[in-house]
């Protein structure tokens, strides 16, 4: 009971509704039916926060934005966790050459903007939709405009180069459109125009919008505005399959601090353990351990000590540590850079007698309901998933080769931590 509640008042974040603050810039398609205050309501509905500002004139550019009095006042308050960036409907599908010339250069000039006000801020592309029908009015003049699939496709490949260039990241509220038409054809998106959204268009960017802010899916949320109920939650799925399951293809987390796994492998007869973390953005590194520890090696090594409880060393991501004692210890790790952190907790057992040097080897693969283990050695290991306070969910011993575990049972992030016979842990993060 004592190591949770310490776990509570270490990570008290886990705990808590999240609160974000989004500035949306851009136009019609982004005032029609109030996105931002749909995208706020839903996430409200779900238990988070979202602050929201906007300036979004009719037909307005990224070229406009760039130099509009209220665009550039907005982003130089500085208080933005996302800047929403979203050009005119049409530009970004003409022709390439034509977007490096009329697009990419102010998108890049506003996201330097948004990063001299707030090095933290996070430029989101807001990635729109092919018109019902097509472009016809330049499709003239550039094929693929001619069909609504052209002209999605061309707006789906310039606005993920404007993240990647950017090292922003993408809202694809396109791509969801794009699954909607050819899965749902009975949900209308698009008003009378063919172009602008419909309530139902605007409810699906707002879902996309939830899901890419707060990396969460909108599943579930009572909020629906005018829309039915069926039509609500299918657009809901829609974004949880689009977003959630692909963030890294929208570079959404990309410039986020992430800790993937860690490593500890007992050194050859010694009692020393090695720490490999693999870790995304890091710049500093906390360790906790259960039974303590202090430094007595300035350059990276640690002794643990049995009769500390949670000694804390900082400053060095792979750092040796030395012990007195043989049991299990839980081992927290929490990197960081100057805006954001992770954590991940993981067990290791301490040994001092001379073993064999063999790091835990498989693959994880998710099924029909079922994620597996595969491992390449054989030998008998321990398998645990924990959520994200530390909290044991499942665990099997086990000798099997090839391991499932129900999915069904486990929460949307958990660690999974594999202790072998031979001593060896590993941990790294399964989001389901």
């Amino acid at each position: 009971m004592k190591n949770i509640i310490l776990l509570y008042l270490l990570f008290p974040f886990l705990l808590l509704a999240q609160q974000k603050s989004v500035l949306f810039i851009g136009n019609s398609y982004t005032a029609v039916n109030n996105l931002p205050s749909l995208t706020s309501q839903l996430a409200t509905s779900l238990g988070d926060s979202l602050i929201i500002g906007s300036n979004t004139p009719g037909g307005y550019t990224l070229q406009g934005h760039s130099t509009n009095v209220t665009t550039l006042g907005q982003i130089s308050l500085g208080t933005w966790d996302y800047v929403v960036l979203q050009d005119q409907s049409q530009r970004p599908s003409f022709p390439p050459a034509q977007v490096a010339t009329d697009v990419y250069p102010y998108a890049e000039e506003l996201v330097t903007k948004i990063r001299q006000a707030n090095q933290c801020a996070e430029p989101l592309f807001y990635m729109t939709w092919g018109r019902e029908n097509g472009d016809q009015q330049n499709c003239s003049s550039y094929s693929p405009l001619c069909t609504y699939n052209g002209m999605q496709e061309r707006l789906r490949t310039s606005y993920i180069e404007m993240a990647d260039s950017n090292s922003a990241s993408v809202s694809p509220v396109g791509v969801a459109w794009k699954y909607t038409r050819e899965n749902y054809p009975s949900i209308n998106l698009y008003a009378n125009d063919g172009s602008h959204p419909s309530m139902e268009g605007s409810y699906l960017a707002a879902c996309v919008f939830y899901a890419s802010i707060y990396k969460k899916s909108p599943e579930g949320a009572s909020f629906i505005s005018t829309i039915n109920q069926q039509t609500a939650t299918t657009l809901q799925e829609v974004a949880k399959l689009i977003v959630i399951d692909s963030l890294a293809t929208w570079r959404i987390g990309a410039n986020e601090v992430s800790i993937d796994s860690i490593i500890m492998r007992p050194h050859i007869s010694t009692c020393e353990i090695i720490n490999f973390s693999a870790v995304t953005n890091g710049t500093s590194f906390t360790w906790y351990f259960e039974y303590g520890a202090e430094s007595f090696d300035a350059d990276s090594s640690y002794y643990v000590d049995s009769t500390y409880e949670y000694g804390v060393m900082a400053s060095i991501q792979n750092p040796s540590i030395y012990f007195d004692i043989i049991d299990t210890n839980k081992v927290i790790l929490i990197a960081s850079n100057n805006c954001t952190s992770d954590t991940l907790t993981t067990q290791v057992i301490l040994h001092c007698t001379s073993i064999t040097e063999n790091e835990v080897d498989y693959n994880l693969k998710r099924g029909n309901e079922k994620v597996y283990l595969e491992f390449v050695n054989q030998g008998s290991r321990n398998i645990v998933f924990y959520d994200l306070v530390g909290k044991k969910i499942i665990e099997k011993q086990t000798s099997d080769k090839v391991v499932s575990f129900d999915l069904n049972l486990l929460p949307k992030i958990t660690l999974i931590t594999v202790l072998e016979e031979n001593r060896t842990s590993t941990s790294q993060k399964f989001i389901k």
